[in-house]
């Protein structure tokens, strides 16, 4: 492990409990933070925007609540440091969506995640990097370097919460606001071995404005270890302590559901990923679950009306008509598609994905937990996905990476992404484990008693070494 005097690779539970023992303190863990920022972030492609002086200016104020006759009222994460994901916006901060059409784009309000965690306490960082509107799986804008997993710097960190993955797994930050729409916690969470939690749909209530009709994202954490995001669940979902408090139960006899066939693609999976797999579900067996192979919840038909409302979606995004040219091929080809969708055709797609969910929930109905890889494939080689020439490949190698998340943005259902296997190689490997709309504490529940399981001495993942000494 890499020298850590300031110990600012604790989880953000830790950080917090040696606040208040007095052994550490904000301004430390900020500038302790700032300086790796500043020496691996080049590295890893984590923010694109620092708000360095920001972020000392809150830890001040921080350290000096913490040190008042209050301290004992403050909430849990009180002057822990995160960052936000660049598609959310933050008053006087530069948030470009990914995109060189809004480069230089200042909001004048703060979207709800940077409300929450302005509210809890938390201090942010800056942005960290997104693809495009948040679209591919794959972290590479214009505005800012490629996303890599610190555990093989010539790999993407994954998408669209790259930045955030990669800034929590480098230990640039303890935890980081992600967003998922069709994977987009899970995928990078998998992509970087951590854990990434995508909860239901609705249980983190936006404003008006950030209404999304197709009901397919929210957002949600990533962290090193369950009970991390668990608390910053907490914090964006405004319950207070029940999330938390479920990872100190154990959460029963369980009936797991599984299945492995690509639900979206037809590209095998790694037998590595398979292997992760197989080991997860031996796992669930010596904790006493009963495991079920099933068949995936639907086929190619409600692949097809995912397509239409992502693309509509795509579409919807207000890009200035001059700026339009600023978009990156893939973007503009989703969005044309998006236009060339009418009406009827557009209802009629979120009727199917409506009618999918009711059909995955019914399939399921006589399970507490479905089990999935979260990927198909291992990390992917930066720039392999991409395709400017051909975006229509490039949206056909994106389903292959990743042909198992979207299913539970479809149904609203939680899933979380675990660092449960890794390649020969050194690579982290994912498993997915999902629940019913509303079992959030039951599936965090299960994801600490599955962390547990998995532990060693001093880190929870028995994760090896990363390039850049990061955890």
């Amino acid at each position: 492990m890499p020298s850590d005097p300031d110990g600012v690779l604790a989880s953000a539970l830790d950080l917090a409990a040696a606040y208040r023992r007095r052994e550490t303190d904000p301004v430390s863990v900020v500038d302790a933070l700032l300086a790796r920022i500043e020496a691996l972030d080049a590295e890893v492609g984590a923010f694109v925007t620092v708000t360095a002086d920001e972020a000392r200016a809150a830890a001040a104020s921080a350290r000096d609540a913490l040190r008042g006759p209050s301290a004992d009222l403050l909430p849990p994460l009180f002057g822990i440091p995160t960052a936000l994901k660049d598609l959310t916006p933050t008053a006087g901060i530069r948030t470009t969506f990914g995109s060189a059409a809004f480069a230089d784009l200042v909001p004048d309000a703060d979207g709800t995640a940077a409300v929450r965690v302005a509210a809890a306490g938390m201090i942010s960082l800056g942005k960290t990097n997104t693809p495009e509107l948040g679209l591919p799986c794959y972290t590479e804008p214009d505005v800012a370097p490629p996303a890599r997993t610190p555990y093989d710097l010539t790999r993407g960190a994954g998408g669209s919460s790259g930045g955030a993955a990669a800034a929590v797994a480098a230990g640039l930050l303890p935890v980081a606001v992600g967003s998922d729409g069709g994977g987009s916690i899970r995928i990078p969470a998998s992509s970087c071995g951590l854990v990434g939690f995508k909860p239901t749909r609705g249980l983190v209530p936006g404003t008006p404005e950030e209404i999304d009709v197709s009901g397919l994202a929210v957002p949600g954490p990533l962290a090193t270890t369950v009970a991390d995001a668990a608390a910053l669940l907490d914090v964006l979902a405004l319950t207070g302590a029940r999330l938390s408090d479920a990872c100190e139960r154990a959460p029963g006899r369980l009936r797991v559901a599984r299945f492995a066939d690509p639900v979206i693609g037809d590209l095998p999976p790694d037998p590595e990923v398979l292997d992760a797999y197989e080991e997860m579900s031996r796992l669930l067996v010596k904790l006493g679950h009963d495991v079920v192979d099933v068949a995936p919840p639907f086929g190619p038909e409600t692949v097809a009306a995912f397509e239409t409302v992502w693309f509509v979606g795509a579409a919807s995004a207000p890009v200035p008509r001059e700026r339009e040219e600023l978009l990156r091929p893939l973007t503009r080809w989703e969005r044309e598609r998006g236009r060339a969708a009418s009406g009827t055709e557009y209802a009629a797609a979120l009727l199917a994905m409506r009618q999918a969910e009711q059909r995955t929930l019914e399939a399921y109905e006589a399970y507490d937990m479905v089990l999935t890889p979260t990927l198909g494939q291992l990390p992917a080689p930066v720039g392999s996905l991409r395709d400017d020439s051909d975006p229509a490949a490039d949206f056909a190698a994106q389903k292959a990476f990743t042909p198992y998340t979207s299913v539970w943005n479809i149904a609203g259902a939680p899933a979380v992404s675990l660092p449960t296997g890794w390649s020969t190689e050194g690579l982290p490997i994912g498993t997915m484990l999902a629940a019913h709309p509303g079992a959030d504490v039951l599936l965090m529940s299960l994801a600490a008693q599955v962390e547990d399981a998995c532990s060693a001495p001093g880190d929870p993942w028995r994760r090896p070494q990363t390039l850049v000494g990061a955890r």
